[in-house]
């Protein structure tokens, strides 16, 4: 009875141990996840962005993976995996038993965790169908998939799948990717030693970090050198020549922010719009841009140089922080440790004032345990800011002015002597903000786009995104709509004192020239060449400001502009894109240009998802006598003969005008500055046959640049530094002069038909049927200009004179 009992009892329990086991084994199978989403194998692949002449400017993932073919993965670099991971890789059947035993005994010896049991395909299953938990029922799963996984996929599969899915560390996933990143070269490219430190990075990615932890990452080579010979695929030789070889990890980069990061975020923008963020992020697309990097960082270059300058003639703000002299030597041993043993030249630093020259010819500045001095000469623009002082009137006079023992200042390493003491420069970092777009004509290739000083402190894009006043840089849009309503660049505009009465906002308006000068009867030329506002204003008058409202949005406003007579001198706000693509306008014969930032995007298999190519002029096709289709050419919105007048004002603005300063381009150009009222904002937008590029400079909150920082002093010499490099190498071009566009000798004063004999007489430029038909010393002056006369001889005498 009782072994009967006992029988049951046993065939009782086995009964729900196989019952139990069966139902596991059930519920597991019936809520795996189904292994075939690995055959159709396609992991997050980075998107790249290339510029012009094909240089990757920025990337786009959630994981940085680059997905590389099995056939260009060196053998080699398969077995240094092989022997650090997954000894047993190519014969168990996706557990490893051996596998798991050899891992425990190797870590018992070694005192810690050196080697994993898991195999590759375990790894592969939990990288991509399990969650990172460590469970008892995640692990049942990982062994199942596991064994599952076989079945499905061949070896050289599986492993392909892991040298394309597995973390190395700092973001990148995949050997491509690792490979780029620390070394600067494809998988290909490798040598042995890079191969073992890539192989030895799975273990712990951020422990064997070759940036972090280098010599750590040496021992993990060494271990994965060591298997490898264990193995038979290296000889010992080959291993130890491979642990001599010099690695030469390359430092971490981003050439998102080192190049382009204004131009490339606005790349993103409109992509990630488009096509969502999930293909932006994870579908390896591949986009191809109009930006020049030679351009990009001349215009990088020259609006640094050129908010440096300005911020010096604003004077020295004051130092990072004050000392007292028991915390001295506490802040230099701390600098000391961040800094390490030598200075370099060229470099900033944080340092603190200890002293001064008796002659005052030179201050003294301890960085760390390091001495150095800062030349006087050097630092002679460090007054105290005020924005009503011209810089050249507040030149400080001793050092100690600006300077105090204790003050610590950032300086740049100018030169090391050899006593080994720093010549200084004191330095800080510009508070002005500024924005440079260049766009090659006609095609409309964005070359370059920087929007601001820095973009890791301030992503707002200045060069797209902030709506100012363009002060006199709106004039040409007023001066254009003039010459289509008939007026001529040898109209005589009167430029004297005028009030309006403002009746929507009860109250009188009168408008002032620069320095508050009057320059009687002036040529329509003259008055734009010399940006004055009265005759600008008057000439807007006769215009109308409806008409130049209508006008502007032809050339490409799109902003909301004001219905007064100050919108000729360019009080409502606009962005910097949409002026250069106004004088575009101008540049190429009267065509509104679309500005192009992509050219291709290509899908990771390089199927063409969309690609951008200039489109024709309308004046081209016209002369060819094609069709016109509405929407694939770039209409022509003024006339030719509009457009060259313009451009040839815009000359005389640089040739004899506030655009003085971009004569020293040293070829033909045009372009026009912009100042507002108390110097909040500096614009020149300017153009040659090939190039229009423009420049904003300007606080975020408003407030002055400082006393006479214009557009000619402000933003011109950095178009001019952009424009010089950018160039270089190009044949100078002239302007072309339509058919339709005549040239007459006239008088200066009037305008009219000069003679033969009269000297100062000179070329003017019409439209064909516009030009003086009557001789100046034939006419009397008109009222208007008897009435000027009159009062500048009562101004000068105190007497009128009829």
């Amino acid at each position: 009875m009782r072994l009967k009992v006992f029988i049951w009892i046993v065939v009782s329990f086995v009964g729900i141990l196989l019952l139990v086991g069966v139902g596991s084994f059930l519920y597991f199978s019936y809520t795996l996840p189904p292994v075939k989403r690995i055959e159709d194998y396609n992991p997050p692949v980075i998107t790249k962005v290339f510029s012009h002449d094909g240089k990757v400017i920025g990337e786009f993932y959630r994981e940085r993976r680059i997905l590389v073919p099995w056939e260009k993965i060196p053998k080699l670099l398969c077995q240094a995996f092989i022997a650090a991971e997954d000894a047993d890789f190519y014969h168990h059947k996706g557990i490893s038993y051996a596998g798991i035993a050899r891992a425990i005994l190797r870590n018992l010896e070694a005192g810690r965790i050196i080697q994993g049991g898991s195999t590759i395909t375990q790894q592969v299953v939990r990288s991509l169908l399990l969650s990172r938990k460590r469970t008892l029922s995640r692990k049942i799963r990982e062994l199942m998939l596991a064994h599952d996984l076989e079945k499905h996929l061949s070896k050289d599969e599986i492993l392909y799948i892991y040298l394309n899915q597995i973390y190395l560390g700092h973001g990148n996933y995949g050997v491509e990717a690792a490979a780029e990143d620390y070394f600067g070269k494809s998988v290909d490219e490798l040598n042995l030693a890079e191969m073992a430190l890539l192989a030895g990075l799975p273990q712990a990615p951020e422990r064997y970090s070759p940036y972090r932890y280098f010599e750590r990452a040496k021992r993990r080579q060494a271990y994965v050198l060591k298997r490898m010979v264990e193995e038979g695929y290296i000889t010992q030789k080959e291993a130890e020549e491979a642990f001599l070889t010099p690695l030469h990890i390359r430092p971490k980069s981003n050439p998102f922010l080192e190049i382009a990061p204004y131009f490339v975020e606005q790349v993103r923008v409109r992509l990630k719009e488009k096509y969502g963020e999930d293909l932006l992020y994870t579908g390896g697309l591949r986009i191809y841009t109009s930006l020049d990097v030679r351009l990009q960082e001349a215009a990088k270059k020259a609006l640094r140089k050129g908010l440096i300058a300005l911020d010096r003639r604003q004077g020295f703000r004051g130092p990072v922080k004050v000392l007292k002299k028991g915390e001295i030597g506490t802040f230099c041993r701390q600098v000391s440790e961040q800094i390490g043993e030598d200075l370099k030249e060229g470099r900033v630093y944080l340092g603190v004032v200890t002293g001064f020259s008796r002659s005052g010819d030179k201050t003294f500045v301890r960085i760390g345990e390091k001495k150095g001095f800062i030349p006087f000469e050097t630092m002679r623009w460090a007054r105290k800011p005020n924005p009503k002082v011209d810089p050249a009137e507040g030149r400080i006079r001793y050092p100690w002015e600006a300077l105090k023992k204790g003050y610590v200042v950032k300086v740049r390493v100018k030169e090391i002597l050899p006593d080994g003491e720093a010549v200084l420069l004191l330095e800080q970092e510009p508070e002005v903000q500024g924005a440079i777009l260049a766009m090659e004509l006609p095609t409309g290739y964005v070359r370059a786009m920087v929007g601001g000083w820095d973009f890791l402190q301030s992503q707002f894009n200045r060069a797209l995104q902030a709506r100012r006043q363009p002060g006199s840089a709106f004039k040409p849009i007023v001066y254009a709509a003039a010459l289509e309503s008939g007026f001529t660049p040898a109209s005589i505009l009167i430029d004297s004192p005028v009030i309006y009465h403002d009746v929507a906002h009860k109250r009188y308006w009168r408008p002032k020239n620069f320095k508050e000068r009057f320059y009687g009867p002036v040529r329509l030329r003259v008055a734009l060449a010399k940006s004055i506002n009265v005759a600008t204003i008057k000439l807007a008058q006769r215009v109308s400001v409806s008409k130049i409202i209508k006008y502007a949005r032809r050339l490409g406003i799109t902003s909301p502009l004001t219905h007064d007579l100050s919108l000729a001198l360019g009080s409502s706000e606009v962005t910097l894109q949409e002026l250069v693509r106004a004088y575009a306008v101008f540049a190429t014969g009267g065509h509104l240009i679309e500005p192009i930032y992509i050219t291709r995007v290509e899908d990771a298999w390089g199927n063409v998802l969309e690609e951008r190519k200039p489109l024709p002029l309308e004046g081209e096709l016209r002369e060819k006598g094609e069709e016109l289709e509405e929407g694939s050419y770039c209409p022509r919105v003024i006339s030719a003969e509009t457009a060259y007048l313009m451009t040839s004002l815009l000359q005389s603005v640089v040739k004899e005008g506030t655009g003085w300063r971009a004569k020293a381009l040293g070829r033909p150009c045009a372009g026009k500055t912009g100042t507002t009222d108390e110097y909040t904002d500096a614009w020149f937008i300017g153009f040659t046959p090939e190039l229009i590029a423009g420049v904003w400079v300007g606080f975020d909150e408003k407030k002055s640049l400082g006393k006479n920082e214009t557009g000619s002093r402000a933003a011109s010499p950095i178009w001019v530094d952009f424009m010089k490099e950018a160039l270089k190498g190009v044949p100078p071009r002239e302007f072309p002069v339509p058919e339709r566009i005549i040239f007459v000798r006239i008088d200066p004063k009037t305008g009219l038909l000069a003679r033969p004999t009269e000297e100062g007489a000179f070329f003017e430029c019409f439209k064909l049927g516009t030009q003086p038909t009557e001789y100046a010393d034939e006419v009397s002056p008109p009222r208007e200009e008897l009435l000027w006369q009159l009062e500048a001889t009562y101004r000068d005498t105190g007497k009128a004179t009829f």
